[in-house]
């Protein structure tokens, strides 16, 4: 076959036409223009108010929140002890907070129990793209309509988390609106980053690039003081939010670092979602030996050790007509056996179209697009904070019973 090299400039001044040198006042003034674009688009998108709210809930919503027929919902309005919602035309709708109440006085089982303490989900993987922040806010989303209170800890520079929550990290988010001042000793413990979000039932700590710092701030402090375990920062940093939340869910960078090492440390359980991918299979195996690795070095060469109450994969993007992707989630199956959860996020338009107008599936509202389509979708996402929220009861549970014993 012939070469299809593109040919060499004839002369220097062609070269130098196609050379474009960025100095880093340029690339400065990029960045700027970026973030005032990252703006206009988010006044654009939210108007008229630029800030975020959750969708409205129906009848048939409520009930199958609350777990009971719709019936029931219509006869508990009858007794007046619960908002009533208000008609929109022919139907009736429910604010989401409105909604929670509901559904905690309906789902009183399945709520943390008095002397249980809050559980802290982490979602990581090594590689960007495999879906990790849309499961974590998902989940939390999920897990909040479910009565839960939760927090939503994005420790990913990048604030893909914090940008889903209606925030922009570059514009809108300071040093003390996330963990970094734990990280570099400021402070001790992360109640003073927590704010409400636009979703009742979650509270956020956001992340900026400024995050990036804790990747040299955890170090020195172990190298200034000898007897500092930098992987144990953020789990001291959460008891007072174990007791004042039911979940905590921690976003991660895609890496192994100090950071990641300390959402980990400081985790009941890990989910790792996981497209079914040969790359992203074998990326996978990587982020266990390191994590092995790390922490035969950290916790058992002191004679510690460090127990998870679940470990989760979750097979995201998974797209269905695609041979290859068939023969890695057997390997998945295989390589994981019982740490797969029996569900699969599939790949369609209703995510991308979620994350084109920065949300999940639990931000469109239903008639937005193919109805098919998006119960698909939803219904995928509904079976994950299903699952997860079993094992998360199945911990207070242990936890109660300990106690008792």
């Amino acid at each position: 076959m012939a070469s299809t090299k593109a040919p060499a400039p004839d002369s220097p001044r062609q070269a130098s036409a196609l050379i474009k040198r960025q100095s880093l006042a340029d690339i400065e003034i990029q960045a700027a223009r970026i973030a005032a674009m990252m703006s206009q688009i988010r006044a654009t998108m939210l108007s008229p108010t630029s800030k975020k709210s959750a969708p409205a809930v129906s009848a048939a919503q409520l009930a199958t929140l609350c777990g009971v027929d719709k019936s029931k919902i219509n006869y508990r309005l009858t007794r007046d002890d619960l908002p009533p919602g208000e008609m929109v035309g022919n139907r009736r709708e429910w604010r989401m907070a409105d909604a929670r109440s509901w559904v905690r006085a309906f789902r009183t089982p399945h709520l943390r129990p008095v002397g249980a303490a809050g559980t802290t989900i982490t979602i990581a993987n090594f590689k960007g793209g495999v879906a990790k922040t849309t499961s974590a806010v998902t989940l939390a989303q999920g897990l909040a309509m479910r009565g839960h209170r939760v927090l939503v800890l994005d420790l990913d520079p990048q604030g893909s988390a914090t940008t889903l929550f209606g925030v922009l990290p570059d514009a809108e988010v300071e040093p003390e609106h996330t963990a970094m001042l734990l990280f570099s000793g400021q402070a001790e413990d992360l109640s003073y980053a927590i704010r409400p979000s636009y979703w009742p039932g979650i509270d956020l700590v956001c992340a900026a690039p400024l995050l990036f710092g804790a990747e040299f701030a955890l170090p020195a402090r172990q190298t200034r003081d000898p007897g500092f375990e930098f992987w144990r920062c953020l789990d001291r940093g959460l008891d007072q939010a174990r007791e004042d939340y039911d979940v905590i869910v921690i976003d991660t960078p895609p890496a192994l670092s100090y950071v990641t090492i300390n959402a980990l440390m400081a985790a009941d359980g890990v989910i790792m979602p996981l497209p079914p991918s040969a790359l992203d299979f074998a990326s996978s195996a990587q982020f266990w030996d390191l994590f092995s690795d790390l922490c035969n070095q950290l916790i058992r060469s002191r004679g510690q050790d460090k127990t998870f109450e679940f470990i989760d994969v979750l097979l995201s993007r998974v797209e269905a007509s695609d041979a290859a992707s068939s023969v890695v989630r057997q390997w998945v199956l295989e390589g994981y056996t019982e740490k797969v959860l029996p569900i699969e996020i599939p790949k369609t338009s209703v995510t991308a179209t979620a994350s084109a107008e920065f949300g999940t599936v639990y931000d469109l509202p239903r008639g937005a697009m193919n109805a098919k389509t998006f119960a698909r979708a939803r219904d995928a996402y509904d079976r994950m904070c299903e699952l997860v929220e079993q094992q998360v009861v199945a911990v207070w549970a242990m936890q109660i019973e300990q106690q008792e014993g």
